[in-house]
């Protein structure tokens, strides 16, 4: 274990921490505004899934090991298992939705790509049009929520609209969106790598599996992505391994084990040459 190793425990919270503040809500899902300045001193992770609608905002959201300035008209989202701290100044308005996993995965089909996809694109702006068609279905969940037999298929079939609104958005907001709709083989090979990245880090692996050449795949990533298909791998590993770091209290060598490294050192090279920092110091500037 590291030393002080109690500074590096990062809170898992789950969602009745939320009940007494809630403005609507049932044991699937809440409904939340967030008014004024906001703080999360600490970081701390989630075990269930939340999207977020700012309609004006300044402040900044560390989400996983990156900040992100909070801006108006944008939508944030959160997967279990994502770290996250905020500062929020005074003035801000916003609305989250806070859903339990096993209600999540109702509508989880209409968010069009692979979660990892919103992962490293957290942040999305909105289009005027797109912020007013969920500013609208925000407020429909939060009245039917309200009611006393509320219809889970109707706040369903809402999300559904929301998250396919936001893979719009996002579809225009960043490239690899659009490569990946376009592309289904490598939509398939980014699936592919969060199934199994711990344990199969060679591009021979995942071309086999999409039928297709590894010099095939290598060629589709060049030209649609402008990286290599051992990029996107790795960069999956090293994702994790930051999370690893910065909300647990493995040992650089549990870490190295747990990513699939037969040597730690090994993973401390691999580490370093991604990041420019040890795993250690990663792990203490956070």
């Amino acid at each position: 274990m590291c030393p002080n190793e109690e500074n590096y425990y990062i809170p898992i919270i789950n969602m009745e921490e939320f009940r007494k503040g809630q403005l609507a809500g049932r044991k699937e899902i809440l409904f939340n505004e967030l008014n004024g300045e906001r703080h999360i001193e600490r970081p701390h992770k989630h075990d269930f899934f939340i999207i977020i609608l700012f309609e004006k905002a300044q402040g900044v959201h560390k989400i996983d090991s990156t900040d992100y300035p909070i801006g108006n008209h944008e939508v944030h989202i959160l997967f279990p298992g994502q770290m996250h701290r905020w500062d929020i100044k005074d003035g801000s308005v916003g609305y989250q939705l806070m859903v339990e996993k096993s209600f999540f995965e109702h509508f989880a089909p209409y968010f069009r790509f692979s979660f990892t996809n919103y992962q490293n694109h957290p942040v999305i702006q909105l289009s005027e049009s797109a912020f007013q068609l969920l500013l609208y279905e925000f407020n429909a969940i939060k009245d039917e929520l309200r009611r006393k037999n509320s219809l889970t298929q109707l706040i369903v079939n809402r999300a559904a609209v929301i998250a396919t609104i936001v893979s719009r958005e996002a579809e225009n907001n960043f490239t690899e969106f659009k490569v990946y709709q376009s592309n289904p083989r490598l939509a398939k090979f980014n699936m592919l790598i969060d199934e199994f990245f711990k344990d199969q880090k060679h591009v021979g692996f995942y071309a086999k599996k999409l039928n297709i050449t590894a010099n095939y795949l290598s060629i589709l990533c060049k030209k649609h992505l402008k990286v290599s298909a051992t990029h996107l791998i790795q960069l999956r590993v090293c994702t994790e391994a930051k999370r690893l770091l910065q909300s647990t209290t493995l040992s650089v060598k549990e870490i190295s084990v747990e990513l699939g490294f037969v040597d730690h050192a090994y993973f401390s090279n691999f580490f370093k040459g991604k990041t420019g920092m040890s795993p250690t110091s990663f792990r203490d500037k956070r």
